[in-house]
């Protein structure tokens, strides 16, 4: 495996790690390193490394801010102890999201697709990094995980999102996906879009209510294209009220 890569991270551990298990898959590439952000951007396009390793928090500059200010367009694998960031990963089109602390075997997998990915057109990170930093910015797709795969998913077939502790089921009509991800934090990215909390865990698509039914004194019920049936908490029951004319 070869290649130039930029290991972007301000905790010397975490580059110092990322390195060895670089040198042990048998990286032949020379292995760039930067501390913040700052420093990330003047190497990068000093150097122009195929492959960016980019921390998305860091001093100086975050890893948006980073790929915005890059002359060129490399791979980008995000790097982050945040996995509130992982849509905002793949939105960009990034390669793959690297969660830390991360082992040997996912690091691996993730640089073998890095090394295919090596000969395929770039990804225009760019552009959609200065889309990120614009305020109010909502997804058009998510990204996620089916299998060995990452697919897009169109907000437009999006059903409905059911958020438990870490993690959220994102529900379309042909199929359900478990995320690792808060589901305020894909609320926050939604905001603009069609979609309404009616439930500390239920983030519902208005385009897919079939219809609005009593529940009992205080709460309504959501039913669902699908038909499946979803009862709204007392400030979400209020919130689907004020939706009628």
């Amino acid at each position: 495996m070869k290649g130039s890569i930029l290991i972007a991270d301000d905790e010397p551990l975490a580059r110092r790690t990322l390195r060895q298990h670089l040198l042990g898959l048998g990286w032949a590439g020379p292995i760039h390193e930067a501390q913040d952000g700052e420093t990330a951007i003047a190497v990068a396009n000093d150097q122009r490394p195929d492959l960016v390793f980019l921390d998305i928090v860091m001093p100086g500059a975050t890893g948006l801010e980073v790929l915005k200010e890059l002359d060129y367009e490399p791979k980008v694998i995000f790097t982050t102890a945040y996995d509130q960031y992982a849509v905002t990963a793949f939105e960009l089109g990034a390669l793959d999201y690297l969660l830390k602390p991360f082992g040997r075997d996912r690091l691996e997998r993730m640089v073998r697709r890095a090394q295919a990915a090596l000969n395929a057109s770039a990804v225009p990170l760019l552009s959609r990094a200065r889309e990120s930093l614009e305020q109010a910015r909502t997804l058009s797709r998510i990204f996620v995980r089916d299998g060995n795969r990452i697919i897009p998913i169109p907000l437009a077939s999006l059903e409905h999102v059911q958020g438990a502790d870490d993690y959220v089921t994102i529900c379309t009509a042909t199929k359900k996906y478990l995320v690792s991800l808060r589901l305020s934090d894909l609320e926050s990215h939604l905001r603009g879009a069609n979609f309404l909390r009616i439930h500390r865990s239920h983030l519902i698509n208005l385009e897919y209510i079939a219809s609005i039914e009593p529940y009992d004194a205080a709460h309504v019920q959501v039913v669902m294209k699908s038909g499946e049936r979803i009862v709204a908490s007392r400030t979400g029951s209020k919130r689907l009220r004020g939706l009628a004319l």
